[in-house]
Order: structure tokens, then sequence, then C-alpha cells
């Protein structure tokens, strides 16, 4: 009778292992669910448009008033502008925090990401890029093995107001992120975060024929949930929820005679966003999503921060 009942949750065990099997020793350290089913995890992204700049507003309070009311375990951020030679300015900001970089090679004052993980976490790894060139010379992404699933911090690539990226966009990094992304996968759930430069709905726009991205830049997130098992973590939690922005144009994209507080027509006051920066989660963690959740009032960049609580 028990070895009866035992045999589905043993067939799952096994199920499950084979699919979020990693390599090597970080098999050996990773846990099934069943094993390690009481984590938690707290994750923050923020495009902050520029770190230097960041923590030169408020004394840095902008980014140390963050991190001590929400604690998280790791914040991720995008677009730190950093050269190398500078990252060290900043690998002690955050008391408690470890800090890596990943920063842009080719261009100065460009892209860049960078993870400050908590003292109380050991992480199995940490890596920048995805192993290719082309791509990683940007500093765009940084993954952080953690025991029970990847995280990965990504700024993705702008196509450009001419779109004149959006061929490398769409037709290189996609495809190779993807393949990266899936790769990891085999080996345990992936959770996908950072600024992806797309809306992906209309509700996810302030107006309609403000959603200018094209099916194109769609291709790849919409393929990762529909054929690949991942979920826009928001959406999963508030599939409706209207006006949930995270980013407002600024001065720095647009040139207008109206402006005020440094973006375009007031619209971050007026909340005429979108909503671009996005956790995307592997179907395997969904019951782990307890919230997912939108700073809008927490300022320092034309980006608020965004958050994820897995347990």
């Amino acid at each position: 009778m028990f070895l009866l009942k035992a045999q589905p949750r043993f067939l799952s065990y096994l199920l499950m292992k084979r699919k979020y099997n990693s390599l090597g020793d970080a098999s050996k350290k990773m846990k099934t669910d069943n094993q390690n089913k009481n984590f938690e995890h707290k994750f923050i992204s923020w495009n902050v448009n520029g770190i230097r700049a960041l923590w030169n507003k408020e004394s840095g309070n902008y980014l140390l008033n963050l991190v001590s009311e929400h604690n998280p375990t790791i914040i991720g951020l995008q677009e730190t502008k950093l050269q190398a030679e500078l990252e060290s300015n900043f690998s002690n900001i955050l008391t408690g925090y470890t800090a890596y970089f990943n920063s842009c090679t080719s261009k100065k004052g460009y892209s860049g990401t960078a993870v400050y993980i908590s003292n109380k976490v050991q992480p199995i790894s940490v890596s920048k890029g995805i192993g290719i060139e082309k791509h990683d010379i940007e500093g765009r992404s940084i993954t952080v093995e953690l025991q029970e699933c990847y995280l990965i911090i990504t700024y993705v690539p702008n196509s450009g107001k001419n779109f004149e990226r959006l061929d490398y966009r769409s037709k290189e990094w996609d495809v190779d992120m993807k393949k990266y992304i899936l790769g990891l996968q085999e080996k345990k759930p992936v959770v996908w975060a950072g600024d992806f430069n797309i809306a992906l709905e209309d509700i996810d726009a302030h107006k309609q024929k403000a959603n200018q991205n094209t099916d194109q830049e769609k291709i790849l997130l919409q393929e990762l949930m529909n054929k690949n098992h991942f979920i826009d973590a928001f959406r999963y939690l508030y599939p409706t929820k209207p006006n949930c922005f995270t980013y407002w144009v600024s001065v720095t994209y647009l040139t207008v005679t109206n402006v005020t507080k440094g973006y375009i027509g007031n619209m971050r006051n007026k909340d005429k966003g979108w909503r671009v920066d996005h956790f995307f989660v592997s179907e395997h963690l969904k019951d782990k999503v307890h919230d997912c959740f939108i700073l809008k009032d927490h300022m320092g960049s034309d980006h608020c921060p965004i958050g994820l609580v897995l347990k």
C-alpha cells in the first residue's frame, strides 16, 4: 500500500530531476522542489540610466533607500554606463551585499549591467554575458546561479528610434539569447529579468497607438511564453490591471519645448508610460510566484524598479 501511494510522487521526482538537473558539482548541490520547498527570494530589477548619475542624486539615497526598504536577495541594475576601471568605486556602496559588474567594453558610458547579492546568500556561480563576443562586449547580461534557479539580469538592445538595430536585435541577439536561456532551463528553472525595451501588449502602454513595438521585436518573448513554458510574472498575477508602467520618456530621447522635471510634457506625473521592464519565469516556478510589483513612486531614473517574490 505504501509503495503504491509513493509511486506517483517518485515518478514526478524522477521526471523533474531529469529536466532540471545541472551539470558537474552544481547538480550535486541542487535540491529538488520537494527537498527545498520553503525557499524564499526577493529580486529587484532597475534600469538606473547611469549608476554614477543615480548615486550623485540625493547623496545615493535613491538606491540606499530602495535596498533598505525591500531588503532584496539580489538587486540587478541595467544601463549602468560604467567603464571597468570605475567599477571599484561602486563595489561597496551597499552594506551586506557583494557586487558583480558586466560593463560595456565597446563604447564608453553605454549599456552595462550589475548585480548586488546579499551576503546571506551563497550563489553557486556568477557569470558575465552569454559566451558570444559580439553581444558580450556591450555588457548586457549577468547570470546568477542559485540553488533553486538561475537569475538572468539583462538589458535588451533597443531597436533604435529609426529601427536601425532592429535586425541585430531580432535576428542575432534574440536568437542567441533564446538558445542561452533554454540551455539553462534544461538544468533548472530560470528567472529572466530586466529592461526588455518592449511593451508586449496594448495594456502595457498608456494608449494603444503609443505602443510602437514591432511584431518582429515581440517574437522572442511570445515564443518563450507560448512554446517554451515561461510566464510574464506580473501579468500572471494581474492579467487585466491597467496603468502599470515602468518607463516614462525623458528628455534624453526627445526634444520638445514643454519639459517638466526632466520628462517630456510631464509624462511621469501624468503617468503616461510603458511597461517595458519585466520578470519572465519558467512555468515550473509559477506556483512560487508570490508577488510581482512595480515601484512607480520610486524616483531616480526614467525607469522605476520592479520586484519579484518567490516563496
